[in-house]
């Protein structure tokens, strides 16, 4: 149970964090004029080392903090599939996208998309898949969000659950509309420094407790998992019927293959000067977002160890709470000073996570909706700053989305719920932009069929899955109306997001504009042109 001295000194650290993030967020919009540049890239005066600490800050959510460590808590070996596919998944970018997105684009997803392709279309598609990718990943925040707050009362009090995920999207609102990406951006380097070094510690207090035995630790954690040696085994979440093997392999997929369709991500390459610079940003993310992986695989099996399988699951039926109950037990238990001050302090950390990743999903989702969609319908003839006034007031409306639809959703893992985003992410998202880059033949009706093609089957099909209803720990448990039997769409709707894209192509009336994909792919190539 949580006592007072928790939720005080947690909730002082908290304000701390909140009072240092508004001042920044205050400073850079005292100091910077309104332009579309300045609020959507940043100015693209960042360097790689800066931008890569923000790439690793917007990246290591609450689904990575909370959420994994949770799973690995409870399912062993097969949680570990998060870490895995989230870590491997910046190949990808790193190999297929990074430098090739810096140089096509320049502020949005559609950017790329329509640098060879009739515009109107295809940024009305693309900003909508972008928004849907964006309002999924918010809510896995204000879950986590929730769930933390409820640890903090003693796991009583669901109007304090709601207004906390009131207040998060209140905050991630004034983040972005009065900071722009320059804020975000330094909110997220402030946030990914905190959240590595309370990772580090409580990593290596971990170790410390189990005197450097990795062995020892696991053995322990498989005793206490109530699984015994199937814990360290793969099948024990994943395993049995063809089901639940089906949908390992659409989470993986998911997982690997999202990364690059998260609009959120993709932005961070345009606060960069050159494409040089969004590669070695790269790089440096890859080396922080490595290594905290790493430790969250020791401290969901340190969770399971130090605090046991069934208690986690008594605290939070998906586990998102194992981290402060972890750092409650390594700091000395619940009366003790140091149980106090590590609760708090990482309590304090994973406040600070959600806000620093929702303020960029939230900026990347209202650049979609201002600069793709709006500006698409409204072309000509608006003000200069006009893009920048529809931003500000899509994150407010955005936000509100996501206050609801997290209210909705309390009582799912955080970390599989950003499963879900990755999911419509690579079935939306991601073939459209490798047709886009790679596929000389490419056309408008191939562009749109693609995003569409990808985007509606994977939320449909999340719609009739077991995460909706048909399920106990589903949306609506009382209710059963799921046809789809996988929890994960990605198996089925990634595949038909890139099918829809050829079919649309070879079906197109109007042939291929070779000249502007000979430009594109130049630019891509060489930066030649490049914003």
């Amino acid at each position: 149970m949580v006592t007072g001295d928790h939720q005080t000194l947690a909730l002082l650290l908290f304000s701390a964090f909140v009072a240092v993030t508004l001042g920044i967020t205050t400073w850079v919009s005292r100091n910077r004029h309104g332009s579309e540049e300045e609020f959507y890239a940043g100015g693209r005066l960042f360097s790689p080392m800066e931008n890569g600490f923000a790439i690793a800050g917007d990246y290591m959510s609450a689904a990575s903090f909370l959420g994994i460590s949770g799973l690995i808590a409870l399912y062993g070996y097969d949680g570990m599939l998060y870490s895995v596919g989230f870590l491997v998944a910046w190949l990808v970018v790193l190999l297929l996208v990074a430098e090739l997105v810096r140089n096509c684009g320049r502020f949005t997803l559609a950017d790329v998309v329509a640098a060879r392709m009739a515009e109107r279309p295809v940024r009305i598609a693309v900003g909508s898949s972008s928004v849907a990718v964006s309002v999924l990943y918010l809510v896995a925040q204000m879950v986590g969000a929730g769930s933390l707050v409820a640890l903090l009362l003693g796991g009583t009090g669901e109007a304090a659950r709601t207004w906390t995920v009131i207040g998060v999207g209140a905050l991630m609102v004034i983040y972005v509309s009065l900071g722009g990406m320059r804020a975000t951006t330094w909110i997220q380097i402030v946030k990914a420094v905190l959240l590595m070094a309370g990772t580090v510690a409580l990593t290596v207090l971990v170790l410390i407790r189990f005197h450097g035995d990795v062995n020892s630790l696991l053995t322990t954690a498989a005793e206490r998992s109530g699984h015994g040696g199937a814990f360290l085994g793969p099948g024990l979440k994943y395993g049995g019927d063809w089901t639940s093997r089906f949908d390992f392999i659409s989470l993986g997929l998911a997982l690997v293959l999202g990364t690059a369709g998260l609009p959120h991500i993709l932005s961070r390459f345009y606060t960069v000067p050159t494409a040089k610079a969004a590669r070695r940003s790269v790089v440096w993310s890859i080396g922080l977002i490595g290594g905290f992986y790493l430790m969250t695989i020791v401290l969901g099996f340190g969770a399971a160890a130090v605090i046991g399988s069934a208690e986690v699951r008594a605290s939070n039926a998906s586990g998102n709470t194992a981290i402060p109950l972890l750092a409650l037990d390594l700091g000395g238990g619940a009366d003790s000073t140091g149980g106090t001050v590590l609760f708090a302090v990482v309590a304090a950390v994973a406040f600070a996570t959600i806000l620093a990743v929702v303020a960029g999903i939230t900026l990347a989702s209202s650049a979609s909706v201002a600069h793709d969609l709006y500006a698409s319908i409204r072309r000509r003839g608006g003000r200069r700053h006009s893009e920048v006034a529809v931003a500000r007031i899509a994150a407010a409306v955005i936000g509100a989305a996501a206050i609801g639809l997290g209210l909705l959703a309390r009582d799912l893992n955080v970390a599989f719920l950003v499963g879900l985003a990755f999911a419509v992410a690579a079935s939306a998202n991601l073939p459209v932009l490798l047709y886009s880059l790679f596929w000389r033949r490419f056309t408008t009706r191939g562009a749109v069929w693609s995003v569409y093609g990808g985007l509606v089957p994977a939320v449909l099909l999340v719609l009739f899955s077991p995460v909706v209803s048909g399920a106990p720990d589903a949306l609506f448990p009382g209710a059963d109306f799921h046809l789809f039997p996988l929890q994960n769409p990605g198996l089925v709707s990634i595949p038909l997001g890139f099918l829809a894209g050829w079919i649309g192509t070879v079906t197109s009336p109007e042939p291929p504009d070779e000249a502007r994909h000979a430009e594109t792919e130049v630019r891509a190539l060489t930066g030649a042109g490049a914003v």
